[in-house]
């Protein structure tokens, strides 16, 4: 599967670098990108430090492809900008290439910038939880490693305070542990350009994310 993806992200990548308007199949059902949804969270780059605009706060969330990560989290009104990379290791600027080997320790991440007065990170933390299974350790269905951890990285000691509590409650509609990771979120590392805003680029759902998997009986 890793293998597939980087074959079709190099494709991709390469399509978007000759030509962003032309008509093949990748584009033959290309849709819009959601209205004021920007793509420059935090200003993020190379590990460098990840400011908010005013007003404004970060999040980051890795639960398996970020394609279809990204794609969910710019559908939440009140977030206002997102961009793709990786977070979590010790490999300093890893390539796509280098987070497939497994050895780099990064996940596969989306850095979410949001409104807190148009959406609560408590939002946040649902919209992760309820688009993902938290239960399979370095795995989102047909895809195994790593860096498809389920994780959350946080900006400050009340973020961590929360994804726990968020944790907790969660539980209670799982029959086996989540195993997601909460962390301190680390140097960030945004993804090559072919990577950003995949599904909106392609107008394709290439990476869909799995179903949550809920404990028999829950009914909600």
């Amino acid at each position: 599967m890793n293998q597939m993806r980087k074959n079709l992200a190099h494709l991709v990548g390469t399509l978007l670098i000759a030509s962003c308007s032309h008509t093949g199949p990748a584009t033959a059902d290309m849709t819009s990108p959601p209205v004021l949804v920007g793509t420059d969270p935090g200003h993020a780059g190379q590990g460098t430090s990840l400011v908010a605009a005013g007003g404004h706060q970060l999040a980051a969330f890795a639960e398996g492809c970020f394609w279809g990560s990204e794609d969910t989290f710019r559908h939440v009104a009140g977030v206002t900008a997102t961009a793709v990379g990786y977070t979590g290791g010790h490999t300093k600027s890893p390539s796509y290439e280098d987070v497939c080997s497994h050895t780099t320790g990064h996940a596969e991440t989306v850095l979410v910038e949001f409104d807190p007065g148009r959406v609560s990170y408590e939002k946040l933390l649902h919209t992760f939880f309820d688009s993902h299974d938290p239960t399979t350790k370095n795995r989102q269905g047909p895809d195994v490693g790593d860096q498809y951890r389920s994780a959350v990285f946080t900006f400050s000691p009340e973020q961590e305070s929360v994804a726990r509590a968020s944790v907790a409650a969660e539980q209670k509609s799982y029959a086996k542990p989540i195993t997601t990771e909460i962390r301190p979120i680390g140097e960030f590392y945004k993804a090559e350009e072919y990577h950003q805003q995949y599904d909106e680029k392609t107008g394709r759902h290439s990476c869909p994310l799995p179903p949550r998997k809920k404990a028999p009986g829950d009914g909600v």
